[in-house]
């Protein structure tokens, strides 16, 4: 005998979150990494570097004294990451940010 079907939450399944039987949303465990490369103004990248680091989650993994940055991002969802990156991309004497690499850590 076939079981039922259970309907699934669009926005839920688009979003990454489980649906519990008993029709509860969780996210699921673990979080997101990712790596963004930032350019900013060769003299005054100590400051943005002090400015990132000071942001929740991040850390300088590589720097080049022509202005690139490489910030590694731990955040719990999709949400935070992005609100993170584009925290960066607004800081000044940012030239750009740019995500080159993203992964679900599924804990």
């Amino acid at each position: 005998m076939a079981s039922p079907h259970t309907a699934i939450d669009r926005r839920a399944l688009i979003t990454g979150r489980l649906l519990k039987a008993d029709r509860r949303v969780v996210a699921p465990p673990g979080g997101e990494i990712a790596s963004i490369l930032v350019q900013a103004r060769p003299e005054r990248l100590v400051g943005v570097e002090a400015a990132i680091v000071a942001l929740a989650g991040c850390e300088i993994y590589g720097r080049d004294p022509k202005g690139k940055l490489v910030v590694v991002v731990d955040a719990p969802d999709a949400g935070s990451l992005g609100t993170t990156l584009n925290t960066i991309a607004l800081l000044p004497d940012v030239y750009s940010a740019s995500l080159v690499f993203h992964a679900i850590d599924a804990g």
